[in-house]
């Protein structure tokens, strides 16, 4: 009997369920503040910065049966920012974009290929504002299998598939943090088979973690 309560407690990670938990949840947290500045309130970096610019990152939840997991990128070691870091697709809305969820999925397909019949959104999370200057939008979807990957070298160095149940176990959300003009910046890391996502990455996976998951 003990086993079978721990197995009905035993948290799910498909994508079933985590389309499920973003329906349930559609709508909830609309104009609330999220970004850096709350792991960071009141540091310097966030005070009378320049006009945030709109950008558009697709958070693709894989369709693998019962332990789905997230699409993320390595960004090219050529790219002038964020060098070599992971990534979700995405990247800046642009005038032709009719709405982020369009820019997300273009942004999506010009990196790695992913076409958009390939992609069920299920909606998008409340804007992120990074430190670095970017209101972001997440985009949430499913993704079915099957799909093929074309990986542009000029913004893509490499992408690779996360497990959601690591993702989304809090014992993974690692604190740390870096010196930014003598000052401590903090910010979450989740390292995983031999990547490190961190900084903006992992803080909107860390907000995905305490909206549907915590």
């Amino acid at each position: 009997m003990d086993a079978l309560m721990n197995a009905m407690a035993e948290p799910v990670f498909s994508a079933e369920d985590f389309r499920a938990r973003v329906l349930a949840h559609a709508g909830e947290g609309e104009g609330e503040d999220y970004g850096d500045h709350r792991f960071n309130p009141g540091h310097p970096r966030l005070i009378g910065a320049k006009p945030l610019r709109d950008a558009a990152v697709l958070i693709p939840v894989i369709d693998r049966g019962a332990e789905a997991t997230v699409l993320l990128t390595k960004r090219a070691e050529t790219l002038r920012n964020h060098t070599g870091e992971v990534a979700f697709p995405g990247g800046r809305i642009d005038a032709t974009d009719a709405t982020p969820q369009a820019a997300a999925l273009r942004e999506t397909f010009e990196e790695v290929g992913l076409d958009g019949r390939s992609i069920e959104v299920l909606g998008r999370m409340p804007d992120y504002v990074s430190g670095s200057g970017y209101r972001i939008a997440p985009v949430l979807g499913v993704v079915q299998p099957g799909f093929h990957l074309t990986l542009n070298p000029d913004e893509v160095d490499a992408a690779f598939e996360v497990p959601l149940r690591f993702l989304m176990g809090a014992a993974n959300h690692r604190r740390d943090s870096r010196m930014w003009n003598g000052l401590e910046w903090f910010y979450y890391e989740m390292p995983y088979g031999g990547q490190r996502i961190w900084g903006v990455t992992a803080g909107i996976i860390r907000t995905l973690y305490e909206r549907l998951y915590a």
